[in-house]
């Protein structure tokens, strides 16, 4: 039996990204990345630890206004950017900020707001090759990206259940994409609850796999970086994938466990050949509205996402009138 924790094991063979806004959280783990979303945010502003960060934004606004929309989208840029670069000084590596998920289908507000956030870190001397711009894999967010990564702007398309969405990310030139494995299980696990979805036999594992070795044989510079899971079984599942995002939960328990992890993801060996071959737009919105669980899970997702960016700007007000 191996006698280096899980967690140690898949460093030695996959890039750990941290998935929280839990800055001192994520220090205890020593991931190479992290990831932000606005439900992260949300949990993490609320901790009694960071009220002085959230403190400090509402201060640095005119007169600590909150009333007007254009006050409040400035400090949600300014929150977001503040627990960045809070994280940033734990993390050797990048972190994701992601959009306003409500701008999904606007390509160029999301261009607009994703060069806001980059300036407003550059102001603040972080350079942009330590920050990822998440979208949503909509159309428009994956054309929002084929517009920002032709100015150096790097950007994690999220919300990715379908492998229509993957091809476009990979076409578009996206630096990075985030396959989601535990919405994808928890949508057949509603569908199907008698069948039997452990190991590999775990659909939101195979779509990540498929993904992967698609890029790996078509030359794809896009990394793939598995996101959202329900367990360390998943995960081992995708040992040697380009990174992992995973909670501090699931971190903690990985540390905690020896047992042996084989590689199962390899450049050098991904399968029989995948063709593939992606359309125009009209094609992608017709593969991913049939395909049933991804147009519920990126809806869902988008929703959810939006929800918790209100319940934040909602909260903001009421503590800072």
């Amino acid at each position: 039996m191996s006698e280096k924790s899980q967690l140690d094991q898949l460093k030695d063979m996959t890039t750990i990204v941290a998935d929280t806004g839990d800055f001192e959280a994520i220090s205890k783990f020593t991931p190479e990345d992290a990831t932000t979303n606005p439900s992260l945010i949300l949990k993490a502003a609320q901790m009694p630890e960071y009220k002085y960060l959230v403190d400090e934004v509402v201060a640095s606004l005119k007169g600590n206004d909150l009333s007007s929309s254009e006050q409040m989208d400035l400090c949600m840029d300014r929150l977001a950017v503040k627990f960045g670069e809070k994280i940033l000084g734990v993390i050797p590596g990048r972190v994701s900020t992601e959009v306003d998920a409500r701008l999904s289908f606007d390509k160029d507000r999301s261009i607009e707001k994703a060069k806001s956030l980059i300036s407003q870190y550059e102001d603040i001397g972080i350079n942009r090759n330590r920050i990822l711009i998440k979208m949503a894999s909509t159309f428009e967010g994956i054309k929002a990206a084929e517009t920002l990564e032709k100015e150096n702007i790097n950007c994690n398309l999220t919300l990715l259940f379908n492998f229509t969405q993957a091809a476009a990310a990979a076409d578009a030139g996206a630096f990075l994409i985030s396959p989601f494995v535990g919405r994808i299980l928890d949508w057949y696990k509603g569908k199907h609850p008698e069948n039997d979805f452990s190991g590999a036999q775990d659909p939101g594992v195979q779509s990540v796999t498929r993904i992967y070795n698609y890029y790996k044989q078509s030359g794809y510079e896009t990394i793939v970086m598995g996101a959202s899971f329900r367990n360390t079984g998943e995960i081992i599942e995708l040992a040697g994938c380009d990174r992992l995002t995973i909670s501090p939960q699931l971190l903690d328990e990985l540390n905690t466990t020896i047992d042996p992890i084989v590689r199962k993801l390899d450049p050098n060996n991904t399968g029989d050949s995948i063709e593939y071959n992606l359309g125009n737009e009209s094609n992608f919105r017709y593969e991913v509205n049939s395909d049933e669980m991804a147009t519920e899970k990126l809806a869902q997702g988008i929703r959810g996402f939006a929800t918790d960016q209100n319940k934040l700007e909602i909260w903001l007000k009421d503590t800072y009138k």
